[in-house]
């Protein structure tokens, strides 16, 4: 009995080019195999180690986190920072899964939101409280008005030391993880992280002082210091730090999609962005001293209100705009035989792909589930990544970078091509006739 021949592995379908002509040998044929795998190459020097830079930067976050609990409990004692560790928390599941949620097309990794939230909570937050006490009391010392000092602290001095600190968290998720940060709404979830950390340290010393204040006074239930200050800063205005440092994220989003050419905008976008995230908060600090007892209301509702309205709308809008480039991007690779021709209409509908993920963990389980998960996740930083070449954003490792990712999607093709095009189809995104029925000589497909 002969044996039967060995089969081949299915060939691979070439890389589709690019319409523009210049762009055209940044394409070539994808390599064998072992060469697959994309590795950039190790720089010698030793802090660009990776294994260094994040040793070192988890040392700072980690003495960063002693040195700033240590001074919010001496401020507040152990009770006051005990109820104000307690109360402070309640928020933060919220803002993230907002935040999170925001960033449902691409999901960034999640030791870059941890890393921006410690960094906000630690880092930026021991950097404001040193710099903000001492810069106040020199104004006091300087100009004998303690009370002007104050104002002058909140109004000037605070939000220039704690945007710029809450701002370097994302410079540096933009400098040494800027494949993952590809546009405005990475800039908005890594912002809003920051942010989120930072309000939350900063919540414990204001509520844990609200406490001691309560203790010392006798006041307690909905009359005490501490229910006034949980109303404002965790009930009335729990995205007001975000919305300072969104803007700022915004303007590193903006700069993530300008092409490699314009310098000027990569800079300056940024740099108008924590202006103006300064200005807005100094707006917030200063609202009671420079428009009365009342001020804190108008500008909360005449300005802070409106301004949240109109970002969470353009982050909304952008998301949209992200699922329109897969749309746009991705049917390329359909037509060289990368993706079906429905996988582009499903990947494009958060719907759909959602639909995906279940009807593969109810017919294969949750293994199955995860790898339709990684292969929407591959697709969507394909199409974003042949976006910004065809916008010139693209880095020199674009080549290497496709490959990489059509052959994560080449290993996951078998089981979450079939969950996409059901979803596709489930979901309208791909019209599918009906079987054939004998209408006794009418085709109804035909007329």
């Amino acid at each position: 009995m002969s044996e039967s021949p060995p089969q081949e592995p299915a060939p691979h379908p070439a890389v589709p080019a690019f319409e523009q002509q210049h762009l055209a040998e940044l394409l070539a044929a994808v390599p064998e195999r072992a060469r697959w795998r994309y590795k950039p190459r190790r720089a010698s020097q030793l802090w660009r180690n990776r294994a260094v830079r994040a040793g070192a930067l988890i040392t700072l976050l980690a003495l960063s986190g002693l040195v700033i609990l240590a001074l919010v409990r001496e401020q507040t004692g152990t009770q006051g920072f005990l109820v104000g560790l307690g109360l402070a928390t309640l928020p933060v599941p919220l803002l993230a899964a907002a935040f999170r949620w925001l960033d449902r097309v691409e999901p960034g990794p999640w030791k870059n939101l941890l890393f921006a939230f410690a960094w906000g909570a630690f880092a930026a937050a021991l950097v404001a409280i040193i710099a903000n006490t001492f810069a106040t009391r020199w104004i006091a010392t300087a100009t004998a008005d303690p009370a002007s000092a104050d104002t002058l602290g909140a109004t000037v001095i605070a939000p220039i030391v704690e945007e710029s600190a809450k701002a370097t968290a994302i410079l540096l998720i933009f400098i040494f993880r800027r494949r993952d940060f590809t546009g405005i709404v990475d800039g908005v979830v890594v912002a809003g992280f920051t942010a989120t950390g930072f309000a939350f340290t900063e919540n414990i010393l204001y509520l844990g002082s609200a406490f001691g204040e309560d203790q010392e006074i006798g006041t307690s239930g909905f009359a005490s210091v501490t229910a006034a200050t949980f109303f404002v800063r965790v009930v009335m205005s729990p995205f007001a730090h975000p919305l300072f440092t969104v803007l700022t994220g915004i303007g590193f989003g903006i700069a993530a999609l300008a092409a490699q050419r314009q310098r000027i905008r990569r800079i300056a976008l940024p740099l108008l962005g924590l202006a103006l995230a300064m200005g807005m908060h100094a707006l917030w600090n200063g609202s009671s001293s420079l428009f009365g007892p009342w001020g804190f209301y108008a500008v909360y509702g005449a300005f802070m209100v409106p301004v949240f309205g109109l970002l969470t709308w353009l982050t909304v809008w952008t998301r949209q705009r992200e699922l329109r480039t897969i749309s746009t991007e991705l049917p390329a690779y359909a037509a060289a035989g990368w993706l079906t021709a429905a996988e582009p209409r499903a990947l494009s509908s958060m719907r759909a792909r959602t639909m995906a993920r279940d009807v593969a963990r109810r017919a294969h389980g949750p293994a199955a589930a995860h790898a339709v998960s990684e292969y929407q996740r591959f697709a969507t930083s394909l199409a974003f990544l042949r976006h910004r070449a065809h916008r010139g954003a693209a880095g020199p490792d674009f080549a290497e970078r496709e490959q990489e990712l059509l052959h994560h999607l080449w290993q996951r093709k078998d089981v979450a091509g079939p969950a996409l095009t059901y979803a596709a189809r489930a979901t309208g995104r791909v019209w599918t006739p009906p079987p054939y029925r004998d209408y006794g000589g009418y085709n109804p497909y035909r007329g």
